[in-house]
């Protein structure tokens, strides 16, 4: 049976020309902002966002610390908007990922950062935000409209946006080669939805998903996504993490979905999800480095920091699928609105 097509669809489809466009459009920001960031050499950054651009964040603080060494703490909007309270920023990096650049509390915060002496970077798709008039450096992620409440297109711009700044900031030519060869191998990625995924997961309530790396902040976004457009309770682990207590959940036929990237945790993640498999439960995983567990068609990207987002984007597709089978638009979670503004 054909279903209609959602706005959410059409964006997951919009994916790889959405980051052509950055890549071309957004790279001389970038690169200033880069510019800057190099010559403040600070010693180390924070990150400013709710929902899904925290996990892009969250990507954003891996790729940071594995490529500079600089370490990132993420810092709750409400030390400035409620508590009032003031950081020591001198020396410091603050990055503010929102989608809208309207929420008063991510606004607050990046705007008491830049007077406590952070050097401020907005990473949005509205440059003419209140976001983006109180940073520095503002970085324009070019997805154009997203109309579809479960954000798609501007967590992989946020994420590819954050990527091309520390790569143009290092001078890491295979990185900046690796993102520009990122269009196309999306384009394939559009087309993997997990059917074996979305027919083991009928009559589910609760799931785990799992991440290490990069790839956690991958596992955080579909944890989310599975909430917003399914209504279905996800939770989301570090691989590692999950054994640290979480693990008792997991009865016979539990769903987890493990999401495994070319780099040096990808053994890791797989020997995890073996042993999970092994206690009863229903393990898939984006890696072929399993016995147990059942690996999942996916696309990899030749270089370790590019491959998770070939991991959401294929998820994506399957979780778009997968709402629309369970009877729920996925363009419009119940409870919930495209900006949301928190104080």
């Amino acid at each position: 049976m054909e279903h209609p097509q959602t706005q959410m669809r059409r964006e997951i489809d919009e994916i790889p020309t959405a980051v052509e466009r950055l890549l071309s459009k957004g790279r001389l920001a970038i690169q200033d902002a880069a510019r800057a960031a190099a010559a403040r050499d600070p010693a180390f950054a924070i990150t400013i966002a709710r929902g899904t651009s925290d996990h892009a964040c969250t990507y954003l603080k891996y790729a940071s610390e594995l490529m500079l060494g600089l370490p990132v703490a993420s810092v709750g909007p409400s030390v400035a908007s409620i508590y009032g309270a003031h950081l020591r920023l001198q020396q410091s990096l603050c990055i503010a990922v929102s989608q809208s650049g309207m929420s008063p509390d991510i606004v607050e915060l990046a705007r008491m950062a830049r007077f406590d002496g952070a050097l401020s970077v907005a990473i949005t798709n509205n440059r003419h935000s209140p976001l983006a008039e109180s940073s520095s450096h503002t970085l324009d992620i070019c997805a154009g409209p997203e109309r579809s409440v479960a954000a798609t297109k501007t967590f992989v711009t946020s994420v590819v946006t954050a990527l091309l700044l520390l790569a143009e900031w290092k001078q890491d030519a295979e990185l900046i080669a690796a993102l520009h060869r990122l269009p196309d191998l999306l384009n394939g990625a559009t087309k993997l939805d997990w059917p074996e995924v979305r027919e083991n997961l009928t009559g589910d309530r609760s799931l785990f998903t799992l991440g290490r790396g990069p790839a956690w902040a991958i596992s955080n976004e579909a944890a989310l996504k599975f909430k917003e457009t399914c209504q279905l309770h996800a939770e989301s682990y570090s691989s590692a993490e999950v054994l640290h207590g979480p693990v008792s959940i997991v009865g016979e036929g539990f769903p987890v979905i493990c999401f495994a990237a070319e780099d040096r945790a990808e053994r890791a993640v797989a020997e995890i999800a073996d042993q999970i498999a092994q206690k009863g439960a229903k393990v898939f995983i984006t890696s072929p480095k399993v016995s147990h567990a059942t690996a999942i068609d996916h696309v990899r990207t030749d270089h370790p920091l590019t491959d998770p987002i070939s991991l959401i984007v294929s998820f994506y597709a399957m979780v778009e699928r997968f709402a629309v089978e369970r009877g729920i638009d996925p363009d419009t979670p119940r409870h919930l609105q495209k900006v949301t503004e928190t104080l």
